[in-house]
Formats: C-alpha cells, structure tokens, sequence
C-alpha cells in the first residue's frame, strides 16, 4: 500500500490495481497460508477473470440423460465460436441470440450428425459472461453422444466439470454467491414453497439485502474513521458519531429478526419434520398412508404393529416435509416394542410438527386420557411462537361416531375429526397442515427473504457478534474494527471473500452440465 499523492492524511490509502484488499486483517502476511487463499480468490474476482482453468472451453449435455424430445448441449469459453463454425461448416456465426437451423456434422470425417437448432451468445451478454453456443439436437443417446465426441474433437475444447458453467458465471460477476446457491435450490426443489424460495434466492433478494447492510455498515464505518482522523479539526458536521451509533443499532435489531427465522429458511429447503403419535390403534400408520399416497406403514387392528420408526418425504400442501410413523405410546409388553417406543419418544422431542392422533370412538381410555394429558397438554402448555414446536390433534375414525359427534370432554382441546377409512376430514386435515407448515417453514412469497442455508445463519451470527464489540463511547479504534468485522461477514455470505474450499463445497451440487 502507499500514500495517496490526492490526500494529505495519512489515513487514506491508495491500493494499487494488482493488490487485493483484506479490511478485515489489519497486517497481511504474505506466509499466511490463509492469507494467500484469500490473495488467490481477490485477486481472481477483482480482476474479473474466469475460475481456474477457464483458458479452455467447456462442453456439456445440459439437460439431463436419457432418451427426450430435444436434448440441450452447451459451450462455454473462447473457443466457442470456432467451435461452431466447425460442426456447421459455416464461415460466418448465426446472428446473435437467435435460433437458426443448422445440419451438424463430425469435423473428422464430414458425416452428418443432426439437423439442430443453434443459439449463439458472445459474451459478455450470456449466463457465463463467456461467449456460449447451445445445440439443440435430437435427444436420442446416438445423436447425443456423436456429437459430444464431434464436441471433443474441436481443439481447445474439453468435457465440462460439475457446476463449472454456474462457477465462471460467478467468477464473471453475472452471479453472487447467494444467487448460485439460490440456483442450485431451485434445480432440485420438488415442492411449490421450495420453488418459490429459490426463485427468490436466484433473484438476488438476498444478495441485495446483504449489500444493503454492507452499505449500512460501510457509511458508518466512514464516519467514524473521519471523526478519528478530523474530528479534532471541527471540521465534521455535528451528530456523526449518534447517526452512525443509530444506524448501527437499527442493523443490530434487523439481523436479529433474521437470525431468530433461520430455522425456518431451513426447513423449508430440507423440510419440516412432521411425527405422527399417538397411542396404539389409533390409526397412526393409516393417515401416514393416506398423506404419502402410497403404503409405506403395515396397518393392523392388532395393538403395537409399528415399532421402529418410518420415514418417508411427502410434499404437504406445497411444502416438503419428512414424515415419520411411531409406535404406539405405551409400556411395551416385550423389549422390542419397548425399544421402539424409546425411538418413538425420542423422534418426538426433534419434531418441527407433531400430528397427535386419537380414537375418536375411544377417548375415555386410559391410554387416550394418558396423551392427552402427558402429550398433547405438555406441547400445548410451552410460550407459542414460530419457532417452537406445533401441535396438531385429530380425532381418527370419525365415521364409527353417532351424527352428534364424540362425547362431552369439557377438557378436550382444539381437535380435527378425521376418518382415514372414508377420507372425510381430509381437506380440513390439509387445510390446517398448510397454515401449520407456513409458520414453521416461512411462507416463501411474502416478507423478507429467509436463510436457507448453515453458511447464512454463520456470517449473519459472526456480523451481529461483531457488532457487539461496537462501543465508540469507549474507544473509536477498536469500534471501527468492529465494523471492518461485521462488514467482512456480509461480504462473505455474498462471495466476496472466502475460500475455494468453501466455493467447491457449493459448486459440486450442480450437475455437469450447469
């Protein structure tokens, strides 16, 4: 670093070009292991050039495998031009981002492969910011596989790596690390909600609410560094240190909303775990069927049929969930059910979501009024909040009831009725399921955008941290740290620094050809 020949103060630093810059460690070592990772991955995304290796260009199927109507292959690199013309005998490239019919043929011995649409994109206006072609040919293995192989022929050309396409689109800056986590999630979402929130993700809404923090924090930052350095002088307006001091706090507050609603982003792109329970025979197994659509559970009038625990992945009225059948809650009559009802217990206490499941026909049983009173009154009695577990009750085999209903049980909390054998209370069921799971994955297409993933929550929790060290009544030096701190989290989170152990952690999701 050297002084600035523009300021007179020894403060403000000029950082030449080739120089990377770490706010957030106060004297680099070039024999810092870390620091190096750090200078390698600066120095990549400030320069703008392309991730390790992007000197050749890339090939790949990027619609999956298989037989289909129409398959998509895709390059990426500078090659990818030359590339082109080769396989179409053509002098001159397709005019821009516009489909043209083209016959396909192999460079080494002229044969036609396909008659294929192509799509030519010069960089930097495609999703890499490299010039790209995409050739839609017929989707038959034969058809693909020629012209692969025509593909890796080409010079300068060579198979891509999995999400090698997504990693120079980030390394091009056409994404932020958000963006490309938000990416992946909506390539493997199953579910409307999980569609929703990657959508939103791939947006970039958390990206810009992250830069819109940074930017909190880089104003104050600003102004206490001026106040360090002129506030001697009179030479600063009045109140910058309070404006800066309320602006932090305000961040403070918001952070933690954000952090307190983790766990839903969470649940909502792994799933919420929803345990059905209940004493034995009460048509646990049964409704675990009838959610799932298939047979995953033995259903038995005999007592204890169930003892060990079943899951299965379900989407609940649009929200992924894993669904987990029990044993019946009782003193087990012999080791194995003993054990499964250990299991059973356990499983409950990790439930996001408990499906409390009763004879309806039966309710003044011992074993009914034992969960009423040790389950369901238990679950029902802690502080209500979205964060903490929810109960649902449903009253099963309401079509052995007389028309009034089950007996007077002044006691009975707020139930569903529901007959697993005829399916009557089933869109009610349902119905309750989506406002249940809404509260406990977040609703994806309202309010702000939610942390879906441990890396989000970590820097969120590692800014807020920091922030807590900010005392500029104490001493301004070690407040402005605080605030270099805090702002390297954010940054983080939206891939500005980090490791490339951490950049192929996310990277190998992807398929090969994305």
């Amino acid at each position: 670093m050297v002084h600035s020949p523009t300021c007179p103060h020894p403060r403000f630093l000029l950082v030449p070009a080739s120089e990377p810059q770490f706010p957030h460690l106060q004297t680099p070592d070039p024999g810092d292991p870390v620091w190096n990772v750090r200078w390698a991955l600066c120095t990549r995304r400030s320069s703008g050039a392309a991730a390790p290796g992007s000197g050749a260009t890339i090939f790949a199927l990027s619609s999956g495998q298989g037989r289909c109507g129409i398959a998509v292959i895709r390059t990426s690199g500078p090659s990818s031009g030359h590339a082109l013309r080769i396989l179409t005998a053509a002098g001159d490239l397709p005019p821009a981002r516009h489909a043209s019919l083209r016959l396909l043929s192999d460079p080494r011995s002229g044969e036609p492969l396909d008659r294929a649409l192509v799509l030519w994109f010069p960089g930097p206006r495609s999703f890499t910011g490299e010039d790209c072609v995409e050739f839609h040919v017929h989707g038959g293995p034969a058809v693909v596989s020629g012209v692969l192989q025509a593909l890796g022929s080409v010079p300068g050309l060579r198979p891509a790596e999995a999400g090698e396409f997504t990693r120079r689109a980030f390394a091009n800056g056409k994404l932020n690390l958000t963006e490309v986590e938000g990416l992946a999630d909506l390539i493997h979402a199953e579910t409307e909600a999980q569609r929703r929130q990657a959508l939103r993700q791939l947006d970039g809404e958390l990206g810009h609410l992250c830069r819109g923090w940074a930017e909190t924090l880089t104003k104050a930052l600003a102004h206490v560094e001026a106040y360090i350095d002129f506030g001697e002088d009179d030479n600063l307006e009045e109140g910058v240190l309070e404006q800066a001091d309320i602006e932090v706090r305000a961040l403070e507050v918001a952070l933690g909303a954000h952090l307190r609603d983790a766990r839903r982003g969470q649940r909502l792109r792994s799933g919420a775990h929803v345990v059905v329970t209940g004493p034995p025979n009460a048509g646990k197994s049964s409704l675990v069927n009838l959610l799932s659509r298939k047979p995953v559970s033995i259903v038995s009038p005999e007592p204890g049929t169930t003892r060990d625990v079943l899951e299965t992945p379900v989407d609940l009225a649009g929200f992924p969930v894993l669904l987990s059948d029990t044993a019946g809650l009782r003193e087990g009559v012999g080791p194995v059910e003993q054990e499964g009802v250990r299991r059973a217990r356990e499983r409950l206490e990790q439930a996001d979501l408990i499906l409390a499941m009763l004879d309806a026909s039966d309710l003044a049983s011992p074993s009914s009024c034992n969960f009423l009173a040790t389950v369901v009154a238990s679950v029902g009695a802690r502080s209500p909040s979205d964060s903490s577990q929810r109960l649902l009750l449903v009253l099963n085999k309401s079509d052995l009831l007389s028309p009034e209903g089950p007996g007077p049980r002044p006691d009975l909390p707020p139930h569903l009725l529901l007959s697993c054998l005829t399916g009557e209370g089933l869109d009610g069921l349902l119905e309750a399921l989506r406002k249940e799971l809404a509260a406990v994955c977040g609703d994806p297409s309202t309010g702000s955008p939610l942390l879906t993933r441990a890396r989000h929550q970590h820097h969120l929790q590692g800014c807020l941290d920091a922030l807590s060290h900010y005392k500029p009544s104490k001493d301004l030096a070690l407040a402005a740290e605080a605030l270099r701190v805090a702002r390297g989290h954010l940054t983080r989170l939206t891939g500005g620094g980090g490791t490339e152990e951490i950049l192929d952690i996310i990277f190998r999701d992807f398929c090969v050809g994305k």
